[in-house]
């Protein structure tokens, strides 16, 4: 008999601003015993080295995770040029010193034009990627380097915001997957010095700007746990809705297919085009469209198929929403 997790039923998400220091996990799990939540989650990894924005789902919001892991995301990184790093950042052994050329903007405009768009991205053997079923950075630490092939990544903007003596200042804005280490160690060696992550702040993800996050500290008054916990769908804006009746609700629950009406899809306001670039692939928010006080109840994503035909993909369980319950 599997045992019953211990906690509370919270569903919803935090924005979360990690500080530096903590792994993503230590931040999550002191986030998780701030509302007393059975089960938390986050939705992409911040080394302990890096700060700001870090999704936090905490209960049923944790099955929509993924589609934040897939989004967009934005930094802010100082590059230390000159020296590289056993793990392209401050926190590794300095391994090689080379002189900086004499920094003007131009110099750096050049370069920084080569990582723009889509590029082929080495990762960082200090990362979580798998090979054979072990994480790069054990392999690192017992010495065993290993060639990664490289992988496809977009950097969507590349923006050169200050030149400090040997440090540069970027504003990038990438697509799932870059490493920020990795292109900081690039640009560097295309400037012919080297460089190392020295500061990374993340200040966008999918939806989320960093200027809603709240503090690990701040989170330890009861009025703002309440006041800042989102619902679970706010991270999956940009998919379109459906607006479902209670029978349409109840068969997808158990997991048939629903084919639905033109007029129950409605376009997202955030990303109406929606329909558009993803006419094969698209998913789609699911609502029980009811009198009352349960109008706008939110209950998990579909695939939306041809003929607006809806399949589940991902659905909340209803127990744990004590709020709707009959």
């Amino acid at each position: 008999m599997a045992r019953k997790r211990k906690g509370l039923s919270i569903n919803g998400v935090v924005l979360l601003d990690k500080p530096h220091g903590l792994s993503s996990n230590q931040a999550l799990q002191k986030v998780r015993w701030s509302y007393q939540a059975k089960k938390a989650g986050h939705t992409g990894a911040l080394d302990p080295l890096a700060t700001g924005l870090l999704p936090v789902c905490l209960g049923e919001a944790t099955k929509f995770s993924q589609f934040l892991l897939d989004a967009d995301k934005a930094y802010i990184t100082r590059a230390k040029l000159g020296q590289t790093t056993t793990t392209e950042d401050a926190e590794g052994e300095v391994v090689s010193e080379r002189p900086v050329p004499a920094l003007t903007e131009s110099l750096v405009e050049g370069v920084l034009t080569e990582f723009r768009g889509q590029i082929d991205q080495v990762p960082p053997m200090y990362s979580a990627l798998k090979r054979d079923g072990q994480p790069l950075y054990k392999l690192a630490r017992e010495g065993k380097l290993i060639d990664i092939e490289p992988r496809k990544v977009t950097i969507l903007s590349l923006e050169l915001m200050a030149i400090e003596g040997d440090e540069l200042i970027l504003n990038v804005e990438c697509t799932k997957g870059t490493y920020i280490r990795s292109l900081v160690r690039d640009i560097g060696e295309a400037l012919g010095c080297g460089a190392h992550v020295k500061e990374l702040r993340r200040t966008k993800a999918g939806p989320f700007d960093i200027s809603q996050c709240v503090t690990l500290e701040a989170l330890e008054q009861v009025e703002t746990r309440e006041n800042v916990l989102r619902v679970s769908d706010c991270g999956l804006s940009a998919m379109p809705v459906a607006e479902l009746n209670q029978e349409q609700v109840d068969d997808l629950l158990l997991g048939r297919k629903v084919k639905v009406s033109d007029q129950q899809i409605k376009e997202s306001d955030s990303d109406p085009d929606y329909l558009n670039k993803n006419p094969t692939q698209a998913l789609i928010r699911l609502y029980n469209v009811q009198s009352g006080e349960k109008s706008t109840q939110f209950f998990g994503v579909a695939d939306l198929l041809p003929g607006n035909v809806l399949q589940p993909k991902r659905l909340v369980n209803m127990a744990e929403y004590p709020e709707f319950s009959a």
